[in-house]
């Protein structure tokens, strides 16, 4: 199963369910002409973070803490620790799970060293990015490492990795 949650995404943008669509979506027409589309889905959210937690949780993000908003990188997990999640349900199915892109539904990081300190000094949003994330796998997912926010911890995770250049790490994740 691959869900493709996309921001600013219309019904009509992609090839497969407008053919007449302006931009080309010749991977994902692929896709969805090898498998199943779920077509009739609503977005609980106008923004990022609020759909994002819908989707994962099946709630509304307003009974929440939050309330409304978008969360960014360095935000405590919106996610409650044994809240039941689409991931946490298809991995106790025995499916395996990944997260693929912008999370923003916050995350527990270590912290970055300061400059001059043992640690990576490059991270502008504080967080340290070569550590493990604390709480991917309380929301379902089995891998470590969960991308959160490119515009706003974006340059250093691309620099701690490949010297700087994000556009051949992280192709697809420039909003």
């Amino acid at each position: 199963m691959v869900l493709i949650y996309a921001d600013d995404l219309g019904w009509g943008d992609v090839g497969c369910l407008n053919p007449d669509s302006k931009i080309p979506t010749p991977h994902i027409d692929a896709l969805a002409a090898r498998g199943m589309s779920f077509t009739d889905a609503h977005a609980p959210g106008s923004v990022c973070s609020a759909s994002r937690y819908g989707i994962m949780t099946g709630r509304y993000s307003w009974r929440t803490s939050v309330k409304r908003g978008i969360i960014y990188g360095d935000h405590p997990p919106w996610i409650e620790p044994g809240r039941m999640t689409l991931a946490s349900l298809l991995r106790d199915a025995g499916y395996d799970t990944a997260a693929v892109g912008k999370w923003h539904l916050g995350s527990d990081w270590d912290a970055a060293a300061r400059p001059g300190r043992e640690g990576n000094d490059c991270m502008p949003s504080g967080i340290d990015f070569s550590r493990p994330v604390h709480s991917g796998h309380t929301v379902g997912f089995t891998h470590d490492f969960l991308h959160l926010d490119w515009n706003g911890a974006g340059p250093g995770l691309a620099r701690s990795y490949r010297g700087g250049n994000g556009s051949t790490l992280l192709p697809d994740m420039q909003d």
